[in-house]
């Protein structure tokens, strides 16, 4: 566990100096009132401060990107459980806004890239933090390797020449031999754009992020309200399991989860705000907000297209909306034309979100390296003077999901299982700050949290005398999605039926990770010793002359 020390930071104004044998992440001399937040927080300030309130937020609705993830898990969503499966959304959006929200009161104390490893490190030591940030890495670059393959959901259904492999008559379907090759295609190419945009410039990617964004809730409002006047049938068809094809002997509850798969997807990555703290003006007083509004915003959005869709689809029961989702939707009710153009916005949003989730991944990389926590670590910390971005981090994350394609291209079921695996870990990752905090919760119940104010004076975010209550509810959720998530299930894992290892390749490649951390963490704790984080607080910068500091230690 992490444990307390008083120190003196230097007097309001005066610049806090990095001596030649401090270590790497010590500040240097400090000017601007963000840069000399991050310098009391014990880094020096080398990423550029390029992102604003709404880019903050943009980043987080990015990730989510409801229109990415709705149309990637569309049709599997309904496949599997019917119509009735739109009730997994609003059950899902509950539970991660109990994260969310402890998740906000932690980015306005810890504004610090790298945001889930160092928020777990700082609440149960470095050793278990660096798990935590193992695990969340992982999960990322599966998730952008996922977000790019998105693309085959949209592009064919815009132009068939996009259908590269086996030619404009070939099966597009994400769970055909050919439909999957080709979105490894598109998911690379993808992956090249997003990943130069990534090094070129935080302030051109905050940039290209926002636009997306603003194309995106365009296209969300202008869909909802097409597919609400051109209804085949009433919304109240969520009542009903109509267009559920699942066996009539078992009970619909197993199908129901397993189409939670579909919600649980689209509604992570709101921390992605927390991920750019160091990058954004005002992080104690932005952060926390743009985590709330990014998921939010996709909650009611994402519902309300679900209900549209459902509604407007032609047939539920013809199996078109299973195979071909939300694409097949807008084009048959919506006309060639006007379909084609809203799928364009479709398209935007998945570069979008793949970027978002790209930086994101990049920034996690960079926390860890810039404490000596990875392999190269000095390759992976270096920050581009000219660009300010951390060009290595962004190139290991960019090409490491380009592998994940690459590896998985004769796989059908490379969509829904990558999917599952990616979204498994990222709920492992948050798990691993919600329960440390809860725990600190626990013991700190009497006097509470740390308290602060933010960059205008005011108090810092809290929940208050509901801050216990809110995070075991958040945890109990997050273990029961985990394991939901990571169920064998071989209609997700393996679509042949026939393979067992495919069948329980989330629990073995989970494993897999572990073990790969614990040699690596074990190798690193011999030959270096004790990972040591930088000097921290204990409590949020107050306008005084000198405030307590807290170092955490593995």
């Amino acid at each position: 566990m992490p444990y307390l020390s008083l120190d003196r930071y230097p007097a309001k104004g005066q610049a806090a100096m990095r001596s030649p044998e401090a270590p790497l992440h010590a500040p240097r001399a400090t000017t601007s009132a963000d840069t000399q937040g991050l310098a009391r927080l014990g880094y020096e300030q080398e990423l550029h401060r390029g992102v604003g309130s709404f880019s903050s937020f943009a980043a987080g609705f990015s990730f989510v990107s409801i229109l990415t993830t709705v149309f990637q898990l569309f049709g599997l969503g309904f496949g599997l459980g019917g119509a009735a499966f739109f009730w997994a959304w609003p059950l899902v959006f509950a539970g991660q806004l109990l994260v969310a929200l402890n998740f906000a009161q932690l980015a306005a104390r810890w504004p610090i890239s790298g945001a889930i490893f160092q928020w777990s490190s700082r609440l149960a030591g470095a050793r278990f933090g660096w798990f935590t940030g193992w695990t969340m890495i992982i999960g990322q670059v599966l998730t952008v390797a996922v977000a790019a393959i998105a693309v085959q959901a949209v592009l064919p259904a815009i132009w068939s020449g996009f259908q590269v492999v086996g030619g404009s008559g070939a099966d597009p379907s994400l769970a055909s031999p050919t439909g999957a090759a080709n979105a490894v295609v598109l998911g690379l190419v993808m992956l090249v754009v997003t990943t130069v945009v990534n090094i070129l410039s935080v302030r051109l990617m905050a940039r290209v992020t926002s636009f997306g964004v603003l194309v995106e809730i365009i296209g969300v409002v202008v869909l909802i309200v097409a597919l609400f006047l051109l209804p085949h049938r009433s919304p109240a068809v969520v009542f009903t399991t109509e267009g559920y094809a699942g066996p009539t002997n078992e009970p619909y509850v197993w199908a129901f989860l397993a189409s939670s798969l579909m919600a649980a997807y689209v509604m992570v990555g709101f921390d992605s705000a927390g991920e750019l703290a160091e990058e954004t003006h005002n992080p104690r007083r932005t952060t926390p907000k743009t985590i709330i509004r990014a998921l939010t915003v996709s909650g009611l959005g994402g519902g309300l297209l679900i209900i549209g869709a459902l509604i407007a689809a032609p047939s539920l029961t013809d199996g078109k909306l299973a195979t071909q989702g939300l694409a097949w939707v807008i084009t048959s009710a919506l006309g060639d034309v006007f379909g084609r153009l809203l799928l364009c916005t479709v398209a935007v949003a998945v570069f979008a979100c793949t970027l978002a989730v790209q930086t994101a991944g990049a920034r996690m990389v960079f926390s860890m390296a810039r404490e000596q926590a990875l392999p190269f670590h000095r390759t992976l910390a270096r920050v581009s003077p000219r660009t300010g971005t951390p060009i290595a981090a962004s190139i290991v994350v960019g090409v490491g999901a380009g592998l994940a394609l690459a590896i998985n291209i004769g796989q059908s079921a490379i969509f829904t299982a990558l999917s599952s695996l990616c979204i498994a870990m990222l709920y492992l990752a948050y798990l691993g700050v919600t329960g440390p905090l809860l725990v600190q919760r626990i013991r700190l119940r009497r006097t509470g949290l740390p308290t602060g104010v933010d960059e205008d004076g005011k108090p810092l975010f809290t929940l208050g005398r509901w801050g216990i209550p809110v995070n075991a509810l958040a945890v109990v959720f997050q273990i029961g999605m985990a394991v939901n998530l990571i169920w064998p299930r071989p209609e997700i894992y393996d679509l042949t039926g026939h393979s067992w290892w495919l069948q329980y390749s989330a629990l073995l490649f989970i494993g897999a990770v572990l073990l790969v951390g614990w040699a690596w963490s074990s190798w690193r704790h011999r030959a270096h010793g004790p990972l040591a984080l930088a000097e921290v607080p204990n409590t949020a910068p107050v306008p005084t002359s000198a405030t307590a500091t807290a170092t955490v230690e593995a």
